[in-house]
């Protein structure tokens, strides 16, 4: 494994051949490459989690319409936007029964 560190040393890059970037050659085992890679798998976490987290805000939004707390008028253009395209996507997966019965995708 090849890696590129930044100023203090810590890994930012790594690469399984040479290239311009990646000169530092490193063992499997090595202790800084392990927390590189450590830390990539929390970032995959994280994303997991906000796109879960992205699915509760969307219902949370469409409750409170629903519940005539807000209005779909009440949210700027750029909120309104996402939502429609959001809607319009969620409609052309469920029309090809891509999406499970809780929208899951299958």
């Amino acid at each position: 494994m090849y890696v590129r560190r930044d100023e203090n040393g810590a890994i930012i890059k790594i690469s399984n051949i040479q290239d311009g970037e990646c000169l530092e050659s490193v063992d499997n085992g090595d202790k800084a490459l392990g927390e590189f890679l450590a830390g990539l798998g929390r970032q995959e976490e994280m994303t997991r989690s906000d796109l879960d987290f992205v699915r509760v805000l969307e219902d949370v939004i469409h409750l409170l319409m629903d519940k005539g707390v807000i209005r779909f008028t009440d949210l700027p253009d750029a909120a309104r936007d996402k939502l429609i395209a959001r809607q319009s996507l969620r409609s052309r997966i469920n029309d090809v029964g891509l999406m499970g019965e809780e929208g899951d995708v299958i």
